[in-house]
């Protein structure tokens, strides 16, 4: 028999998550001064790698096993800057992204002090090089914003007979909005830009 205090306690007792989450990632978005400056640091991720070789991205990964979002964003972090954990300073946690491909992404700010620009020589396995772009560039700079149109794709298999309509059904269809920077060289787009610009509006108060 069902007893309802137990379905109280386990309920009351649990943190709520998204649901058909397979992949769990976490990044750092890095700040350092520059001769007065702050800027953010983004990373041209190795070509040798199998995942988005050759893009711009943040620091950051697969969230471990018993692992914090925020633990795996430093983490990442040391591993792929070559930098001690003593030189970040997260400073919170900005918003985070559900994906339309069943993964999260959590994101920290945090102050990279202590080490010179100069001096972060980056893991040559996971980053090609790094560099930097002004915060005020982006403050001054709205990106650019393209849209995919996100369609339902339904196997042979599927159960028409079991929902009304069956295969008329009028499926939910909806746009992703992707955004791009170009600074100098570089061309910041996706997620990365996409959390540059959730940053910058913080900043902002939108």
């Amino acid at each position: 028999m069902v007893d309802i205090e137990d379905i109280k306690e386990r309920i009351a007792n649990r943190e709520p998550r998204p649901m058909d989450v397979k992949y769990r990632y976490s990044v750092l978005v890095p700040m350092i001064n520059i001769n007065g400056q702050w800027e953010i640091i983004y990373e041209v991720r190795a070509d040798t790698l199998k995942r988005q070789p050759g893009e711009i991205s943040f620091p950051g990964g697969k969230v471990e096993k018993g692992e914090t979002y925020k633990k795996a964003a430093i983490r990442e972090t040391v591993e792929e800057l070559d930098i001690d954990e003593g030189n970040i300073n997260i400073l919170g946690e900005l918003d985070y992204f559900v994906s339309y491909y069943n993964s999260t992404i959590h994101s920290f700010l945090g102050v990279i002090d202590g080490v010179s620009i100069d001096n972060i020589e980056p893991c040559k396995d996971e980053v090609d090089h790094i560099f930097t772009v002004p915060l005020d560039f982006f403050i001054k700079t709205e990106p650019k914003v393209y849209y995919i149109n996100l369609s339902t794709s339904i196997t042979k298999d599927f159960p028409y007979n079991l929902i009304p309509n069956g295969e008329n059904y009028d499926w939910q269809k909806g746009k992703h909005p992707v955004y791009f920077y170009r600074y100098e060289d570089y061309v910041i787009w996706g997620y990365t830009a996409k959390m540059t610009k959730h940053f910058v509006d913080i900043i902002k108060g939108y």
